[in-house]
């Protein structure tokens, strides 16, 4: 498993980078429709780099959120319940840390509990605090599921993320209807077959079974 690192060293890292001003950043934006070719004193664009940079506050929230802080309050009142706990289809929108284009599509995480469980909203709540950030999927999957494996200390955690890329499809190759599958499986879901056969069997809404044809 990678060396987790927590948020806070990270986030003191950001915010030791003096971060630009809204006017700075209309201004930027408004650079960025000149290079374009475009006239952005136009009246159809006149108000785009204020729409632009508000927008960006809600695509890059999860710069101000601590994914870690959301784990945190467990409930211990589980009647023994031990088997797998998985929030599926859960949707997911980020950007391209290369291009800065939308990658859309939908998460699936799963955990093993250890005499605890969260609150599912924190799930989702911790895969949009990554997801709302620039990103690659590979990265975007290993942190969502190192977050969960060391703050709730399960026996085991899992993340399965399909996407599309529009760096993909909009751009350079184009190719669409393409996604992109990447997984990432900790504990009992990496080390037992059997346990990482039922949650795929789960994801898909197949019985195990049928993953043997």
């Amino acid at each position: 498993m990678d060396e987790f690192i927590p948020l806070g060293a990270a986030a003191e890292a950001a915010v030791s980078l003096k971060r630009p001003t809204q006017a700075e950043a209309e201004a930027a934006i408004r650079t960025l429709i000149r290079w374009a070719g475009d006239d952005p004193d136009r009246e159809g664009v006149r108000d785009t780099p204020g729409r632009v940079a508000r927008s960006y506050l809600e695509f890059f929230s999860g710069y101000t959120q601590d994914p870690v802080a959301l784990l945190e309050r467990t409930f211990a009142e589980v009647e023994g319940y031990d088997e797998i706990v998985l929030l599926r289809d859960i949707r997911l929108e980020s950007h391209c840390e290369h291009h800065m284009v939308p990658i859309i599509g939908r998460a699936h995480v799963a955990y093993l509990p250890h005499r605890r469980v969260v609150g599912i909203s924190k799930l989702a709540r911790v895969v949009d605090a990554y997801a709302h950030r620039l990103q690659i999927q590979e990265k975007l999957t290993a942190q969502i599921a190192n977050t969960i494996q060391h703050v709730l200390q399960p026996l085991g955690t899992a993340v399965v993320i399909e996407a599309a890329h529009e760096c993909m499809t909009t751009r350079g190759v184009h190719k669409s209807g393409v996604s992109m599958v990447t997984s990432r499986m900790l504990g009992a879901f990496r080390d037992d077959p059997n346990t990482r056969r039922e949650l795929m069997a789960m994801i898909g809404n197949r019985s195990p079974d049928s993953l043997e044809a």
